[in-house]
């Protein structure tokens, strides 16, 4: 499960789908309406905000604006609730490792994202814009991470 920090602007088809489809698993989690994945790593940080299903049906909200903008049709009727909340902090060095990890992922499946994406980010030390719901903040990769080395797959 990759619930991405990154904004989803910089996603590929197949991946703000599966991010779509992976948060609302998260969703299910979070309202007790599924027995896996409770333990998974990427819902600590939803967890640990005033109203976890809150903040993760805003997570949704993000994701579903950059679909409809894309004109896919997402079900929004899926997203439990949404409502106010403090942005999320989210790392500096987690953006960098998830827009690696993403990076890999993209100029295999993805080229022409991968490359647009790289041309986003032309200045030396720039950092990928987080989803709209997340506020950077300076850091290493957040604790609840767990993905591995950046490779990428065939």
């Amino acid at each position: 499960m990759r619930i991405w920090s990154v904004n989803p602007v910089y996603l590929d088809r197949q991946g703000l789908v599966a991010c779509w489809r992976e948060t609302l698993l998260a969703q299910a989690v979070l309202l007790g309406r599924t027995k896996g994945y409770t333990n998974h790593p990427q819902l600590v940080r939803f967890r640990a905000q005033e109203d976890p299903v809150v903040a993760i049906g805003t997570y949704l909200q993000g994701v579903l604006t950059e679909a409809t903008a894309r004109g896919y049709r997402f079900d929004a009727s899926k997203i439990s609730r949404t409502g106010e909340l403090e942005l999320m902090p989210v790392t500096t060095g987690q953006l960098l490792m998830e827009w690696e990890h993403l990076a890999a992922k993209l100029v295999l499946r993805s080229p022409e994202k991968a490359q647009r994406n790289q041309q986003a980010l032309r200045e030396p030390g720039a950092i990928p814009a987080a989803h709209p719901m997340m506020r950077v903040v300076p850091g290493e990769i957040e604790p609840w991470e767990r993905a591995g080395p950046v490779q990428p797959r065939a």
